[in-house]
């Protein structure tokens, strides 16, 4: 289970690189993501956190990974987001991640105005895992 719990940060922390290069704005956002993977019980929680994006931070991908993805010692730290495309609102990606655990997927984001949908599927060496994700912007960032 913890290993699962790693996975799922991990490949979360992917999909909030892949769609940072996109069309996101700046402000307080609150992102949810709900994940399925093979083996899992079904109807697994969905998992909610707010970030605060400054417009700085909006520039560059790396700085809008959430806290709990970066640094402690859980999942997968050394990936890769390539072959992005931005096609109006829709914006796709393949990532690969190599250590442990080895992961490649995509990544497929559609934006809106203060909101965006995603999809994120990872082949793993256990099955696949899809996360789906939506997020909004609920106001500006408070100092």
């Amino acid at each position: 289970m913890i290993r699962t719990v790693s996975v799922a940060v991990a490949v979360f922390a992917l999909a909030i690189a892949a769609f940072a290069q996109g069309p996101r704005r700046d402000g307080k956002w609150e992102v949810t993501m709900q994940m399925e993977m093979a083996g899992m019980p079904a109807g697994m929680p969905p998992f909610t956190s707010t970030q605060c994006i400054t417009p700085e931070e909006a520039k560059d991908p790396d700085k809008t990974l959430p806290q709990m993805g970066r640094g402690r010692g859980r999942g997968n730290q050394n990936c890769k987001t390539t072959d992005q495309k931005i096609e109006g609102n829709k914006v796709t990606a393949t990532i690969k991640c190599e250590g442990e655990p080895a992961m490649s997927g995509t990544s497929e984001f559609v934006y809106e105005a203060d909101g965006y949908t995603g999809t994120v599927k990872m082949e793993t060496g256990r099955g696949t895992v899809t996360q789906k994700i939506t997020a909004k912007r609920v106001g500006d960032c408070v100092k």
